[in-house]
């Protein structure tokens, strides 16, 4: 158990059609009741121990869970039952924005949507694709986690670009040079040559494969036309994102050999 697996537990349990078992007082999400679905105990009364000893996950996940405005503290409405239990930190309601997003695909339930697990995923890059690279990751799994889809492709296409940047970089040992021909006219397209120009074949197709949707989909999402950007995209994004980081770091030698 960590709070990745309680968090992905108390969606499940609110998307359920019997999500009204898991209410208590005038709390439509009562945490005892959700520890005691994990544990396959009709009466969580009787595994009090492992009750607590699980507790500090699941009240975490609750709170990351209203950082995101999904739900809330507190009583459903005015003048329902509350009690010193709930208000201590077991009783909890839906938010407005909750209910919808609930509503919506429950494809981010078997998405590494809590950033420590992420993080730690994506820890091994860090130092050789830098901290712009870091932080877009970062934000592009915050966004997917509040369902914005459109700024999710951005930064995943982002991130991607600052692989690219890392890369090339590194196989010219020039940052300026670089730098200078990114921001010129096709400069994306004059970078990426510079790293897979005179590789071979089978790690240029590979390169190209996971590099281009993550480019179509970055262009769509930060330009001001209409887009049909939904979920779907947003998931193969982060999806491909790391695998482009890996197999970028599995490849770095032939990558970056020789200069330029």
């Amino acid at each position: 158990m960590n709070i990745e697996d309680a968090i992905n537990h108390i969606i499940v349990c609110l998307r359920s059609e019997n999500s009204k078992k898991y209410q208590q007082y005038g709390y439509e999400l009562y945490i005892p009741k959700i520890i005691g679905d994990y544990l396959g105990e009709n009466s969580w009364d009787h595994q009090r121990s492992r009750v607590r000893e699980l507790s500090p996950d699941f009240y975490a996940a609750a709170w990351e869970l209203c950082r995101r405005g999904i739900i809330r503290p507190g009583i459903k409405e005015f003048d329902a039952q509350a009690t010193d239990d709930g208000s201590s930190g077991n009783g909890y309601s839906i938010t407005p924005f909750g209910k919808k997003w609930l509503e919506e695909t429950n494809q981010d339930t078997f998405v590494p949507t809590e950033p420590d697990r992420f993080a730690k995923m994506l820890e091994p890059y860090k130092d050789r694709f830098g901290p712009g690279f870091y932080e877009r990751a970062q934000e592009a799994i915050r966004c997917y986690g509040a369902h914005a889809y459109l700024a999710c492709c951005a930064m995943c296409g982002a991130a991607t670009e600052s692989i690219l940047l890392a890369t090339a970089i590194a196989k010219t040992g020039d940052e300026k040079q670089v730098l200078k021909i990114y921001s010129s006219s096709l400069g994306r397209s004059r970078v990426e040559n510079m790293i897979i120009g005179q590789v071979k074949s089978y790690l240029k197709e590979k390169f190209n494969a996971l590099n281009e949707l993550l480019k179509y989909w970055r262009d769509e999402a930060a330009h001001g036309k209409p887009t049909n950007i939904s979920d779907n995209e947003a998931y193969t994004s982060i999806a491909l994102l790391l695998r482009f980081a890996m197999s970028v770091n599995d490849n770095w030698d032939e990558l970056t050999i020789g200069k330029i």
